[in-house]
């Protein structure tokens, strides 16, 4: 889904609704990514009803994206009962609009400063101390995106690439499904990055719910781990992300097995934005050679 559709996709549903998403032909694009993320005007003051609005892939051949929007809306509605700092939801049910999910979302005020590990940590912790919601949520399908990824990158990719994706995909998921977990398992984010903490003027509040779990809590921070290796993390900020949250990951016999995992996703991830992104072309090239290497240390890059 490019941008030009998204657009479409966000005009359609506010035909259905005028008043609720009024300007939608002005919004502003803020991401585009799994979903396509859009500000509807009068947002940059941060009014009491300014919304964002996310557009989602067809759910129509991907019936669990609609499945991941729903629950995605009862998490927010959770997390705020029991007062976790977090994104809110605006309308408690997904449009469907032409087969794709969109959810409107109240939007954060303006952020006061780029969030770093150590507020992750500390969200992570309050989300990690939490029991379970009193609705099922899923394991953390880690690995579950890999072949929806690799059909959307087509041809754009060499077939012995997605081959070799699709192997290790099983490799790691059966070594996955044997680790014993250090930490109790409960809910976690499933997507721990400082990208989805937004520092308001009331300290940090999380984002981005839709991949919310029920698994093991390493998943969360084997995240950061991995970018201390691939993406360039400071050691230091690793460091401060470690103290914050108590616990080092790494030390953990797991460890690499979830790595593996969430590299191998990330891979695939990338490769759907193959067909119409160069970049993301050369970047999945890239990933794909250091993994096809076994060198953990080369660097990975945003496109």
């Amino acid at each position: 889904m490019d941008e030009a559709r998204a657009r479409e996709l966000l005009a359609a549903a506010a035909l259905s609704d005028p008043g609720g998403l009024a300007g939608a032909a002005e919004a502003e694009l803020l991401a585009l990514g799994e979903n396509a993320v859009f500000a509807l005007p009068g947002a940059a003051h941060t009014p009491a009803d300014a919304l964002v609005v996310k557009v989602g892939r067809d759910a129509t051949a991907h019936p669990e994206l609609l499945d991941r929007a729903e629950r995605e809306l009862a998490i927010a509605t959770w997390l705020a009962e029991a007062g976790i700092p977090a994104v809110r939801a605006a309308e408690p049910e997904p449009r469907l609009v032409e087969g794709h999910p969109v959810t409107v979302w109240h939007r954060l005020p303006a952020a006061e400063r780029p969030a770093t590990p150590a507020d992750l940590a500390a969200l992570l912790r309050r989300v990690h101390a939490l029991p379970e919601p009193p609705f099922p949520l899923p394991r953390r399908e880690l690995l579950g995106g890999v072949e929806r990824w690799l059909r959307l990158a087509g041809d754009a990719i060499d077939p012995a690439d997605a081959a070799y994706l699709r192997a290790r995909r099983d490799g790691f998921a059966a070594a996955a499904a044997a680790l014993t977990p250090h930490l109790p398992l409960g809910p976690i984010h499933g997507d721990a990055l400082p990208r989805n903490v937004h520092i308001g003027p009331e300290g940090p509040v999380l984002v981005d719910l839709e991949t919310f779990s029920a698994d093991f809590r390493e998943h969360d921070l084997v995240v950061m781990a991995l970018s201390r290796d691939r993406y360039g993390l400071p050691a230091e900020q690793y460091d401060a992300f470690v103290t914050a949250y108590g616990w080092d990951v790494r030390e953990w016999d797991g460890c690499a097995v979830l790595r593996g995992a969430r590299e191998t996703a990330s891979c695939a991830w990338v490769a759907q934005h193959a067909p119409t992104n160069p970049k993301a072309l050369d970047e999945f090239r890239r990933r794909v050679a250091s993994l096809r290497d076994g060198d953990p240390a080369v660097r990975w890059y945003p496109f």
